[in-house]
C-alpha cells in the first residue's frame, strides 16, 4: 500500500450556536471517541491532538440584521478559528478540524486561505453537503448562521465585522464546488449562479457519477499548484447510513458514493486540510455517523481494500 505518511493535527472546534438544534457542541468529542486518531495511526500518520479551541469573546457587537442568532458568538468562534488554522496552515501538517456546526468553517476555510495566500497558492475548497451555505447576513430568513459562511469566504459583503476588518483573503468563487446539495433557497440559487460557483446536486450525481464529476475539479486544482480544503457536512450523506445530523435531506450520498469521494481525494495528493462538521451525537444511534465519518476520513488517509497500481499524472 503506497500511503503518503502525514504528520496530522486534530483541533476540536465545538461551535453550537450557528445551528438551530443543540448537539454539535459534543462533536469533538465523538469523533475521538470512535476512534479516528487511532484510525489514522493505524495508517501509518503520525496524530496530534491539539484539544479544542477556545472562544474568542469579541464583546458587544450588534448583528447588523435581527434575525441573526448568537451573532457574538459567531464572530468570536470565526476569529478563534481563523487564527489557529493559519498557524497550522503555515506549518508542515494536515489539520482536521472537529466539528460542531458548519458556521465554524468561516473560521478555518478563512485561516487556510490566509497561509495559502503566504505561500502565493491559491485555495480550492470542495463544499460536500446537502446544502450551499451560500446566504448573507441579509439574506439569511432563519437566522441559523451556519447557513451563511462559504458566503463570507467567496467575499461577500457585509460581514467585516467576523474578523473586524474587511476579508483579506477571500477563496476566489470559481474555486469552490459544492457536491450533494439538495437543499437550496431561491437568494442562494443567483448568488451562486451570479459567481460561477461550481455545483453539482444529487441530480448530477445521480446522472453522471461522482467520479465524472469530481476529476474535472481536481484537475483545476493540479492545473493551478492549488491548496485544497474539503468541508464534510454530514448531510451530504443519506439520512439513512447517517442520523445524526441536525438538517437531514434525504437523497443523500450513498455509502459507496462518499467512500469512492475519498478515495479519489487520497489518489489525487491534493488535499491539505479538512473539516468534519455537523455531527449531533444527541441524534446518533450507537455512534453510527461518527463511526462512518472516522471511516470516510480513514479512506481519505489511505484505507484501501485492494491496492491498486497508482498512475503518475
Amino acid at each position: 500500500m503506497n500511503v503518503v505518511r502525514r504528520e496530522i493535527v486534530l483541533v476540536g472546534a465545538p461551535v453550537n450556536d450557528g445551528a438551530g438544534q443543540k448537539g454539535c457542541v459534543m462533536g469533538p468529542d465523538a469523533y475521538r471517541t470512535a476512534g479516528l486518531g487511532e484510525t489514522l495511526k493505524a495508517l501509518g500518520h503520525s496524530v496530534t491532538d491539539h484539544g479544542n479551541v477556545r472562544l474568542v469573546h469579541p464583546g458587544n457587537v450588534a448583528p447588523p440584521n435581527p434575525v441573526l442568532r448568537n451573532y457574538e458568538t459567531y464572530i468570536g468562534w470565526t476569529r478563534a478559528l481563523h487564527a489557529k488554522a493559519a498557524d497550522l496552515g503555515s506549518s508542515p501538517v494536515f489539520p482536521i478540524y472537529l466539528g460542531g456546526d458548519h458556521s465554524m468553517a468561516a473560521g478555518t476555510v478563512s485561516g487556510q486561505a490566509r497561509a495559502a495566500a503566504a505561500q502565493g497558492r491559491p485555495l480550492f475548497v470542495l463544499w460536500l453537503d446537502a446544502h450551499s451555505d451560500f446566504h448573507t447576513l441579509d439574506s439569511t430568513a432563519s437566522g441559523n448562521l451556519h447557513g451563511t459562511p462559504l458566503a463570507f469566504l467567496c467575499g461577500l459583503s457585509g460581514f467585516d465585522d467576523l474578523l473586524g476588518a474587511p476579508l483579506e483573503h477571500p477563496v476566489s468563487p470559481e474555486n469552490v464546488e459544492i457536491m450533494g446539495v439538495r437543499s437550496v433557497d431561491d437568494a442562494e440559487r443567483e448568488m451562486l449562479i451570479g459567481l460561477g460557483v461550481g455545483v453539482s446536486d444529487m441530480r448530477r450525481i445521480d446522472e453522471s457519477g461522482v467520479g465524472t464529476l469530481l476529476t474535472p475539479f481536481l484537475d483545476r486544482v493540479r492545473e493551478a499548484n492549488g491548496l485544497l480544503h474539503v468541508s464534510l457536512d454530514v448531510d451530504f450523506l443519506d439520512p439513512e447510513i447517517a442520523p445524526a445530523v441536525g438538517t437531514t435531506v434525504p437523497g443523500g450520498a450513498t455509502f459507496r458514493e462518499a467512500h469512492l469521494v475519498m478515495e479519489m481525494l487520497h489518489d489525487s495528493g491534493l488535499v491539505t486540510s479538512l473539516d468534519l462538521v455537523e455531527l449531533n451525537p444527541f441524534l446518533d444511534e450507537r455512534g453510527k455517523t461518527a463511526r462512518l465519518m472516522v471511516d470516510l476520513t480513514g479512506s481519505l488517509f489511505g484505507r484501501r481494500v485492494f491496492d491498486r497500481p497508482t498512475r503518475s499524472f
